[in-house]
């Protein structure tokens, strides 16, 4: 499995340069999102983190983290989605869509954080979004650039080649590469569903008076 990524980080950095441009792109897109909002949409936001923060502190029936397993099912069907669409040409457009969808999301709840809370919500985001998805974002956009590359190399041999190229090996580089970024996704599962509650638990009195 460590000779795929070699081979993947080496040869294909045009690509990684792409794919990470595309999920930063989504990151400041998604923040810039959060001044679209209107003053109700704000005041709805306003309340529900005022809720959850509430809840953490209290240690109330709203504050209930993910199972191990749920969050280890949310990353893998994020990869598996990247893996199926590596499988298809037409696939192709929807891996981008998945990583600037992806920096879309996570710009948003930073922007949303920073908004209502300034640089205390930034240090939530720090300890509640960043550290697990310092190896969620690479491990997907490996898996990602993985998948474009199998794609690419479809086209190559069915169009270019007249079908004449054996797709058998490539097949087989890229699922082993996928399968190591999966057993990364569990690894990094383990640190979100033990770690991650207990530094947001521990960050949160500092906003339990925006909160209330």
């Amino acid at each position: 499995m460590l000779q795929p990524l070699r081979h993947s980080l080496k040869d294909q950095t045009p690509l990684y340069v792409f794919v990470a441009v595309l999920f930063l792109m989504g990151v400041v897109f998604g923040a810039l999102m959060v001044n679209a909002l209107t003053l109700e949409q704000q005041q709805d936001l306003s309340r529900y983190f005022g809720d959850f923060f509430l809840s953490i502190n209290e240690g109330g029936t709203g504050f209930q983290p993910m199972s191990y397993w749920e969050v280890a099912v949310l990353h893998l069907k994020w990869l598996g989605l990247i893996w199926l669409l590596g499988l298809s040409v037409i696939g192709l457009p929807g891996i981008l869509i998945l990583d600037f969808l992806k920096g879309v999301l996570i710009g948003f709840t930073v922007g949303c954080l920073v908004g209502q809370y300034t640089w205390k919500g930034l240090l939530f985001a720090l300890v509640s979004i960043a550290p697990h998805n310092l190896i969620v974002i690479p491990a997907l956009l490996i898996a990602s650039v993985a998948a474009i590359s199998f794609s690419l190399n479809i086209i190559r041999s069915r169009v270019l080649l007249g079908g004449s190229g054996n797709a058998s090996r490539p097949f087989l580089s890229y699922t082993g590469l996928t399968l190591a970024m999966a057993a990364v996704l569990l690894a990094v599962s383990s640190f979100e569903t033990w770690v991650t509650p207990a530094m947001m638990a521990w960050v949160t009195p500092m906003l339990g008076a925006n909160a209330l």
